[in-house]
């Protein structure tokens, strides 16, 4: 999962939006350097990373793409499903319109921001400026964003090229999503994650 896939989880479990996107930011255990709040935000982060890669319908997904691509793939499919849920936030939350949960997000999350690392505070000028949680919802959004990330990161190269393994697969890769992530929102909201 990405930044709001994780965001969407975090809200159905009534979990901090500010943990839950932070967490990728946050190394060791955070206990003491933030609220208790944020920290239980963080910890469920991590367990829905772990619960995810080790879904069935994820590791085959994982197939999909092609060999010199695979490494990478986990974190192709994580921005991919953001892809997904924006592209079927209706459908998966028909209550508030994803602006809306947006801004609800924002105002969870900035005004704490000075309270948070500077790489994290320097991203959050970007997710919230330049609309990415809306604009998941774009395929060549996403491109861009897997290109970026090979670009800030060169051992992450290969990610440039996933895009290719997506559109081969879409369909495929949207069937799996739409099949898997309502099991999570249950799970969410049970507060089983």
């Amino acid at each position: 999962m990405n930044f709001l896939a994780h965001l969407h989880l975090a809200s159905l479990a009534n979990s901090s939006l500010l943990g839950n996107l932070l967490a990728d930011f946050v190394r060791g255990n955070p206990d003491g350097k933030y609220a208790p709040e944020v920290v239980s935000g963080i910890m469920l982060h991590r367990r829905i990373d772990k619960l995810t890669d080790n879904l069935q319908p994820v590791r085959e997904a994982r197939r999909l793409f092609s060999q010199p691509n695979y490494r990478v793939a986990p974190i192709a499919l994580d921005v991919l499903w953001d892809h997904f849920l924006a592209r079927h936030w209706e459908q998966f939350d028909n209550a508030m319109p994803l602006p809306n949960f947006i801004a609800l997000a924002k105002n969870s999350i900035v005004p704490y921001l000075s309270e948070t690392p500077s790489e994290f505070q320097y991203i959050n000028q970007y997710i919230w400026r330049d609309r990415w949680l809306e604009r998941y919802a774009e395929l060549p959004f996403i491109a861009d964003t897997l290109h970026n990330m090979a670009i800030r990161r060169p051992r992450l190269e290969a990610l440039s090229y996933c895009i290719e393994d997506i559109r081969q697969h879409y369909h495929l890769l949207e069937e799996t999503f739409l099949h898997f992530y309502p099991a999570m929102m249950e799970q969410a909201r049970a507060k089983q994650l």
